[in-house]
């Protein structure tokens, strides 16, 4: 496995493998690698002959900065675990690469960045679409792969790529969870083990909502049952918990035929903040 710190060393080794036929796939990450993580990596090396992976916390898109400070950063570990999953090569830039000065541009999303997690969590978007732009132009893949967990994200990311009109084709992958239903995420590492113990009510509470949902109940009762079984739980602290329209993210307030739908939460527990999400098809 390749690994490149430099921007012009990663773009002059992808721009060689695209020379010779050979079809190349990101999977960025901000490292702290779990096997959703690695799950992208091997479904990007079936598809794939080459699998380029960032490692890279993203400065730009926190807006709390202890949680900037407390991200954990294990690159060591995270190499080690990549090579076996199929990756070809790494990027593990210094921020100094990724940012040689403040970027100026801005990105606005309107109605996509305007709730959930854009509202409250001021300029995260535009640090999600300054960085993820950054890595396209540097890696020049055939295809670009995230998870669903990150739901809000996603959406952001198809409207950049549709936007900006990159050459490229976007996969998105199911959450991988624990076997007691926590979604798989690096922030987890933080969790007390009594926080992690109490973690799975999250997604308790979105299956119980979903089964509500499919049950025809009001949208904005299935909202406030939500957030009536987290207010049970003292160890939780909800930001929102929504029933939104999966592709325009906007709240629902009543059931119309055919419409995509998606439950959406996010809390903090033992001072970590959690995120999740269950598609209603």
């Amino acid at each position: 496995m390749h690994i490149f710190t430099n921007a012009a060393e990663l773009r002059a080794y992808t721009e060689t493998q695209r020379a010779a036929g050979r079809r190349l796939g990101l999977v960025p990450t901000m490292g702290a690698l779990h096997e959703g993580h690695l799950q992208l990596v091997q479904a990007a090396a079936t598809q794939c002959d080459e699998v380029i992976a960032s490692v890279f916390v993203n400065p730009t898109q926190f807006n709390n900065p202890d949680d900037l400070r407390l991200y954990p950063r294990v690159p060591e570990q995270d190499a080690a675990l990549l090579a076996p999953a199929g990756c070809t090569a790494l990027f593990l830039p210094p921020v100094a690469e990724v940012y040689p000065q403040p970027t100026m541009l801005r990105f606005d999303f309107g109605a996509l960045e305007q709730v959930m997690e854009g509202a409250h969590r001021p300029g995260h978007f535009n640090g999600v679409a300054t960085v993820v732009s950054k890595l396209f132009h540097f890696a020049r893949p055939h295809v670009a792969y995230f998870g669903q967990k990150d739901f809000q994200q996603v959406a952001v990311v198809r409207q950049l790529v549709a936007d900006l009109s990159f050459d490229l084709e976007l996969v998105v992958y199911p959450t991988v969870r624990e076997a007691d239903g926590l979604a798989m995420s690096s922030r987890n590492r933080r969790l007390s083990p009594a926080a992690r113990a109490a973690a799975p009510l999250l997604y308790q509470v979105l299956t119980a909502a979903a089964a509500q949902v499919r049950q025809g109940l009001p949208p904005a009762q299935v909202q406030a049952q939500a957030l009536g079984y987290l207010a049970k739980a003292p160890e939780f602290t909800p930001e929102y918990f929504e029933l939104v329209n999966a592709h325009s993210l906007q709240p629902v307030a009543q059931y119309t035929i055919g419409q995509p739908l998606a439950l959406c939460v996010a809390a903090h527990l033992d001072g970590v903040r959690l995120i999740d999400n269950v598609v209603i098809e």
